[in-house]
């Protein structure tokens, strides 16, 4: 009973880390910004620390399984 929530949780967390990562890759590569207003090496850096944070999150929840 207690194994659906965790895969819920993993399945959101990798889905929205994995979708992230790509959206900044994409941005990167087209030399557009990935977000207005701010650096974009600092943009780029933390749009992709929560990304990988994010995925790291998502395997801790299927590891927990």
């Amino acid at each position: 009973m207690e194994s659906g929530p965790a895969i819920f949780a993993g399945t959101v967390f990798a889905l929205f880390g994995g979708g992230l990562l790509i959206w900044t890759a994409t941005r990167l590569r087209g030399r557009e910004p990935v977000a207005e207003g701010v650096s974009p090496v600092a943009s780029a850096a933390l749009a992709s620390l929560a990304a990988v944070a994010a995925l790291a999150a998502g395997v801790w929840c299927f590891m927990r399984l």
